[in-house]
């Protein structure tokens, strides 16, 4: 830009940048300095760009930059006090008095105070703040004066120090983290997987611990908040089996991944690879000999309105579907191995579950290949069983299962498997029927009080014996190149296991046995395979809420 289209630019976003900095210093002063700095690295920046489609946008990031280095720079300073003035200090702190001398040194012993431990600021705060005796404190407590006293002594030695040491904080404080995806392997319980890792905060009190233990004291270091705050989500986290205590210290105890370019690189190429071998052969074969057509492999899906006599076929694409993925995750699993067992490593918590948990941080900016295969709004395999039968299903990119309704499962699976066995021998209800209908299980057509016709819209294997024959199908696919798969997974095992802390490496090992069986990469890149090379055809907008989704007789 030229410089008086920059000087124009510049000089109408003064006022909304002093604005800006105001309500984030201290004070005026300070406001004053920030906001010169941001004006001129907007100005020398815009100097030297031509581009800049939103002028907003872009003075707002130099903006936010500019603050983040003004944050750090007040970190480095240090105010000191003697261990003399620290008592008197602090029964100031609950005082309107602000003066030049005493004003940062009263907030940095308002920060310190929150580092003490929870007995120490306990006890301070009766004596200091509420003008409490300390036989009082001590007959509430239940502790002998004793004690309290040397609590208040041990309370001003931890704020001397506190105010003696200069406290780093990580670029957690202006950089948090954010996970973008999480899983669970295994049963949950009362609680959504959302409720555990609920915030921002207890994310990043998570990816801070998790190569290293630390205190309570050093998480709220790294994050730049409070150790009150950070105390009390610990806890909880570490209540439920998030968090494994060391002595005072703690590590995450679920694998947080943060992949690299070059292993999400391996990844894609190993399961590429495997999945054109696999894939591409069950497809052929499938086709070719006939099973599909046999009777005992059910499925009434039609976009059209179904006719009050006749029974709809679906077509073969849409019953490959839900086909190809489940051979692939279950067949074969006597080659599988199965040195660690569920139960070793998995975590049962308070609220009834017994899974493992996982989260993934992606670093910005990564660069991967074209080819690159993503799982876009992927969820599965899931199954849940009533001891007769199972409701199996995935949900992905190409079904549209959870932008019809709050997607939950497991109170899903077991309510369609009753229904689907009471629909058998009898009428379901009319909320019934509507409750099927709105989630792609069946179709209706008719009056519910005169004639009515229903169709499964969903694939139903009726017996034990078709589901063997097509699981059979598979694990001879598997058995042909097994020695190519066992090839493409070890290095990739490797470095996957490097890149796992010591302590969480029997858990990824445990989930490293499901490389090319029950195991949602493989099963999205066989079906991108499928897609890319023509054989399987994108589903309907009318097949999208029934896709991927069986009920497997036993």
């Amino acid at each position: 830009m030229n410089r008086q289209d920059v000087e124009k630019t510049i000089t109408e976003y003064l006022k909304p940048i002093f604005g800006f900095a105001l309500k984030r210093c201290k004070g005026f002063h300070d406001a004053e300095d920030l906001s010169q700095e941001i004006a001129i690295r907007a100005f020398r920046a815009l100097l030297a760009k031509d581009d800049v489609a939103d002028m907003g946008k872009f003075i707002w990031t130099v903006a936010h930059n500019t603050l983040s280095n003004y944050y750090r720079d007040t970190a480095k300073s240090m105010v000191g006090v003697s261990i003399e003035e620290a008592p008197e200090l602090v029964a100031d702190l609950h005082s309107e008095t602000d003066t030049d001398d005493h004003t940062e040194v009263i907030y940095r012993l308002r920060d310190e105070i929150a580092y003490l431990s929870k007995m120490q600021r306990r006890i301070l705060i009766a004596y200091y703040f509420e003008n409490r005796k300390q036989a009082e404190i001590a007959s509430e407590l239940g502790i002998p004066l004793g004690t309290v006293k040397w609590h208040l002594f041990e309370a001003k030695k931890e704020l001397k120090r506190g105010m003696d040491t200069m406290r780093k904080a990580s670029d957690l404080k202006f950089n948090p983290i954010k996970f973008d995806s999480y899983g669970i392997n295994g049963a949950v319980g009362t609680k959504s997987p959302d409720e555990f890792l609920r915030s921002t905060l207890s994310q990043n009190i998570c990816y801070c611990v998790r190569n290293t233990a630390k205190t309570v004291n050093e998480i709220a270091d790294d994050l730049g908040v409070s150790p009150v705050y950070v105390e009390t989500e610990v806890e909880f986290l570490e209540e439920y089996g998030f968090l494994q205590a060391q002595k005072d210290k703690y590590i995450a105890n679920f694998i947080i991944s943060e992949p690299s370019a070059e292993l999400l690189t391996m990844q894609n190429e190993m399961y590429k690879r495997a999945a054109e071998l696999f894939a591409n052969d069950l497809y052929d074969e499938l086709i070719s000999n006939g099973i599909l057509d046999d009777p005992d492999i059910c499925c009434g899906q039609t976009d059209k309105p179904i006719s009050l006599t006749d029974s709809p076929k679906a077509n073969r694409n849409f019953i490959l579907w839900s086909l190809i993925p489940y051979i692939a995750a279950w067949s074969g699993e006597k080659l599988m191995d199965e040195s660690i067992s569920f139960e070793e490593v998995a975590t049962i918590r308070p609220d009834g579950a017994h899974n493992i948990y996982h989260a993934t941080v992606v670093p910005n900016e990564m660069i991967l290949p074209e080819d690159y295969v993503y799982m876009k709004n992927w969820s599965g395999p899931m199954w849940n069983g009533d001891g007769k039968r199972i409701l199996w299903q995935i949900d992905s990119e190409w079904s549209d299962r959870r932008n019809n309704h709050e997607f939950q499962y497991t109170e899903d699976a077991k309510r369609v498997l009753s229904l689907y066995a009471r629909e058998a021998d009898d009428y379901l209800s009319k909320d019934e029927y509507a409750w099927l209908c709105e989630r792609g299980y069946i179709k209706a057509n008719g009056d519910y009080d005169g004639k009515l016709k229903t169709c499964w819209q969903i694939v139903i294997l009726s017996n034990k014996e078709i589901r063997d024959k097509l699981l059979a199908i598979g694990e001879r696919i598997k058995k042909r190149y097994q020695t190519e798969f066992d090839a493409l997974k070890a290095p990739y095992a490797e470095a996957v296991l490097q890149s796992v802390p010591a302590h969480l490496r029997k858990v990824k090992a445990y989930e490293l046995q499901f490389v090319f069986h029950s195991d949602g990469w493989f099963l999205a890149h066989c079906i991108t395979t499928l897609l890319n090379n023509g054989k399987l055809k994108k589903p309907t907008e009318g097949q999208r809420k029934s896709l991927t989704t069986l009920i497997i007789n036993r």
